[in-house]
């Protein structure tokens, strides 16, 4: 029971979707890089399309950095009050009586 409290949280990720994860981001950029190399379009408009495709690369980044932050706060909380429990639970004695007061 108490094993709860000391064992060290699991990660949840597996190689197969780290590496799915990788692959998927390397492909979508070069293909963006492809495509704006050959756009038929002004350079101006060219250099306004990168840098949004930057600011979105971005904010993707930080969006999953609060989203893991935000799983990790669940996952202490969770651990927390696991802990609380399997205190309460070591310290009750079911088969103790306690005689009333008269």
């Amino acid at each position: 029971m108490l094993d709860a409290m000391t064992s060290p949280m699991q990660p949840t990720m597996t190689t197969a979707f780290y590496a799915q994860s990788v692959v998927s981001f390397a492909v979508s950029i070069g293909t963006f890089a492809v495509a704006a190399v050959y756009l038929p379009v002004d350079p101006w408009i060219r250099a306004f399309l990168i840098v949004t495709v930057l600011y979105a690369v971005t904010s993707a980044f930080t969006l999953a950095k609060c989203v893991r932050d935000r799983q990790e706060t669940t996952n202490v909380a969770s651990r927390v009050d696991q802990a609380r429990l399997d205190k309460i639970l070591v310290h009750h004695d079911p088969f103790k009586v306690e005689m009333p007061s008269s």
